[in-house]
């Protein structure tokens, strides 16, 4: 008895103490932000933010270089040796509130790279940089002033220790171009009593394709811990001493000190895209009593928090780090446009509220969004795994915009439409959480929302994308058609990119077929299920790849299936061919199984030593003419493919392969070398890969399921607040060696598990899957 008593209470205790030991470990000191840093969109880079805060601050080293077609890589290069400022807005389509410390003279512009002292930027060594989810420090060199930036979700926070200096300065510049942010239309700038606030206005690029003449407007109130000796206003090179407000292009304004060695000066500053009061607002409910420190050690106990939803155990170190490094962008990106009593910027340009709980809360938040272009394959399943609730509120927000303008948006900024490339999967992401139980919104609406997206074209308007859903609709399929207007996206009877834009919309019928029998919608069902079957008619037997059609349904000459651009958008026939996630087996079969095997396995045999993608070219488009490129969405599903030919174990050696070799720890091999991270889609390909989770269909199909692959860790514990999700759910893997990754054997419950699928419900209902890992394969064999 007192053995058995003993053998009880250890093993509580073991409980317990691996329990602390998960809640107690730092996984921020996992996160390295300045991983892949280099070639990387403007808001990739910012380590100063919540998870999906609207306060993104980072340093920027060419931000104010302006960006000409909008998506181009700017912001923070880590090859640069200086920075120009920090920015307190970094959202897709949106930057800008750009704060500087300096000393000596009055320097009003940033300067370039390579004439730093032209300009008020500053060098910097690597050595004296810090960077984590939460938290940056740098020293720059030239002032002698060591910065930190931190952040609460609405709430920057600057602290700029000096030396002993008579002339320490803080350079507020609102006025000027920022990241994507686009030109600026107007600006404003106000000091009085220790406070800086203001606005700026501008017209991204992507604004100005999909909503021409609509802007988007960033609004801050900042507070400031020390009063100035003198203050004064500029307006780019020309400076107004002693005066207080100043409004225009290129507006901005300094404030000037006297600080003893190693004094520190905070600003705290409150951001809204609504107005300057909200911002006020934002900020004294955030932050009133909070300091630097303890601003700093509730961003950091947050990213604990949301990132520990998934703990990982055991493993290389390498592999954690890339594990939370891309779990940290996935949970970046998409950040709040709402301010904390609800008010939200409308498409039309003016504010609307969120309705208000009984305790005076917003219902939900509202959120800026890059498009959801191949998102379905790594953010909306890591959130459906572990972020169900933002899940709900990012519908919510989407549905927000159609209530106010009509129509679904792709990509959306301060409401507006910036659709991205021109389609929208929006309704496909609605209808696979619904698929999954996300449902705490009108679903009856959301599938009015969704049925338009998928199905209509009259009154369509440009910011909805999917301008040429009106003859795939009619046709079947969308046309090859040369373009001609420098605005492809906008073409409505076919499309340069047609053969894409027909695999892509029968997807999300698919996806949408499925939501309208769900809610009983039998007719809808029924067209929407033919429209599913589209692909089917691109498919050249003559050839065995998907090739365009034109406009009279005959297959485009000089067909070469490298070509990108022509049927095909960012990728070529090579890799589009392969894109029927929804009915994986049914092109296995159209294929043959064989051939589909060989073909497919060749294909990552010769990307291997492409670093499956464009090589060591640096470059977002560097592998869009290659057989697979997984640097881009349309490529992400394809490693997974096998598990429906056959050979699972094909899958597990090439997604080993690419999460091993594709991924990098260092500033320039990243996520390859200089691809596209698009708000933390390839980072969070890596976090369902690496837990061995993963769904081709993208959770759409009538009973959602994941394949089931080999985890690189040993233990992977998924468990949410209680309120979200009362079960955790265990991953235990007995590996035959360190490096084993051939599913040998699958337990769930101590019970062994015939199927390589795991369905969703079995995830939410919790419990603990075994995976037996081994060295070589009974089907490789």
């Amino acid at each position: 008895m007192i053995k058995r008593l003993i053998f009880y209470f250890l093993c509580m205790l073991s409980t317990v103490m691996s329990s602390l030991g998960q809640q107690k470990f730092d996984l921020t000191t996992l996160v390295k932000p300045n991983i892949g840093s280099v070639h990387s969109r403007y808001f990739f880079y910012t380590p100063a933010a919540v998870p999906f805060g609207m306060a993104k601050l980072a340093p920027s080293t060419n931000g104010s270089y302006g960006n000409k077609s909008g998506w181009e890589a700017v912001g923070y290069d880590d090859r640069h040796s200086s920075i120009e400022g920090f920015a307190n807005f970094h959202e897709f389509q949106i930057g800008g509130i750009v704060f500087a410390p300096s000393v000596g003279e009055i320097r009003t512009i940033p300067g370039k790279l390579d004439q730093p002292q032209g300009g008020y930027r500053s060098s910097f060594d690597k050595k004296d940089e810090f960077a984590t989810s939460g938290y940056y420090r740098v020293k720059l060199k030239d002032y002698g002033i060591r910065a930190e930036l931190t952040a609460t979700k609405r709430v920057g926070f600057h602290r700029y220790t000096f030396p002993k200096t008579d002339s320490a300065n803080i350079i507020f510049d609102i006025g000027h171009v920022m990241g994507e942010s686009g030109p600026v239309v107007d600006a404003e700038v106000n000091y009085d009593n220790q406070c800086v606030w203001g606005y700026v206005v501008t017209n991204p690029v992507y604004v100005q394709k999909y909503q021409q003449g609509a802007t988007v407007k960033m609004y801050f109130f900042a507070e400031v811990s020390k009063r100035p000796k003198s203050y004064g206003t500029f307006k780019d090179n020309a400076i107004f001493e002693e005066k207080k407000n100043l409004r225009g292009k290129g507006a901005g304004l300094f404030l000037r000190f006297t600080t003893d060695l190693d004094e520190s000066i905070t600003i705290k500053t409150g951001l809204s895209y609504t107005s300057i009061d909200n911002a006020r607002l934002n900020l004294l409910q955030e932050a009133k009593n909070l300091t630097f420190d303890k601003a700093k050690s509730e961003a950091l106990k947050t990213w604990n928090n949301e990132m520990g939803r998934i703990f990982v155990e055991g493993g290389k170190e390498d592999d954690r780090i890339k594990f939370y490094t891309g779990l940290y962008h996935a949970l970046l990106g998409r950040g709040l446009a709402s301010d904390i009593n609800g008010a939200y910027p409308k498409n039309d340009g003016s504010v609307g509220q969120i309705a208000l709980n009984a305790q005076g809360k917003p219902i939900h938040q509202h959120y800026n969004t890059d498009a959801i272009w191949g998102a379905f394959w790594n953010l909306t399943q890591l959130w459906s795994i572990a972020y169900p609730d933002y899940y709900n509120d990012w519908i919510q927000s989407q549905l927000l915009v159609y209530r106010d303008a009509g129509w679904l948006g792709d990509g959306i900024a301060n409401s507006k439409y910036v659709s991205g490339v021109g389609t929208n999967f929006t309704g496909l992401a609605i209808a696979a959480a619904y698929n999954v139980g996300i449902r705490n919104y009108d679903t009856n609406f959301a599938y009015e929302a969704v049925r338009k997206n998928e199905l209509e074209s009259l009154g369509r308007i440009p910011g909805a994308g999917k301008l040429d859903v009106g003859v795939f609709v009619e046709k079947g399929y969308s046309p090859y058609i040369q373009d001609n207007t420098g605005s492809p996206e906008l073409l409505t009877h076919g499309s340069p990119f047609g053969a894409s834009h027909t695999l892509e919309y029968a997807f999300s019928a698919a996806a949408a077929a499925q939501y309208a029998k769900l809610l009983g919608h039998n007719a809808d069902y029924k067209k929407l299920h033919q429209l599913s079957d589209a692909w089917k008619g691109l498919y050249d037997p003559s050839t065995k790849f998907m090739r365009p059609k034109d406009s009279n349904g005959n297959f485009i000459s000089n067909f070469n299936p490298y070509e990108s651009w022509r049927g095909f958008q960012e990728g070529n026939a090579w890799q589009y061919t392969f894109y029927v996630p929804h009915v994986p087996e049914e092109l296995v079969k159209l294929v043959g199984k064989d051939l589909f095997n060989r073909r497919l396995d060749s294909i990552f045999t010769v990307s291997q030593r492409n670093v499956f993608g464009g090589g060591t070219q640096i470059d977002a488009f560097a592998g869009i003419e290659s057989l697979y490129n997984h640097g881009n969405q349309p490529n992400l599903h394809i490693s997974w493919l096998f598990y429906f030919s056959g050979r699972p174990d094909l899958s597990q050696k090439w997604v080993r392969a690419i999460s091993n070799e594709f991924y990098g720890t260092d500033a320039v091999h990243g996520y390859g070398y200089g691809q596209d991270e698009d708000q933390g889609q390839l980072g969070a390909w890596y976090v369902l890969s690496s837990i061995g989770l993963f769904d081709v269909r993208s959770l759409t199909t009538d009973k959602p399921a994941f394949q089931i692959g080999a985890p690189l860790f040993d233990k992977i514990t998924i468990q949410l607040p209680q309120e979200l999700r009362k079960n955790k759910f265990t991953i235990q893997v007995e590996k035959e060696a360190s490096g084993s990754y051939y599913v040998d054997q699958i337990r769930l419950n101590n019970k062994v598990w015939a199927s390589w699928q795991l369905p969703f419900e079995q995830l939410v209902k919790g419990g603990t899957m075994t995976v037996e890992l081994k060295n070589s394969s009974t089907s490789a064999n």
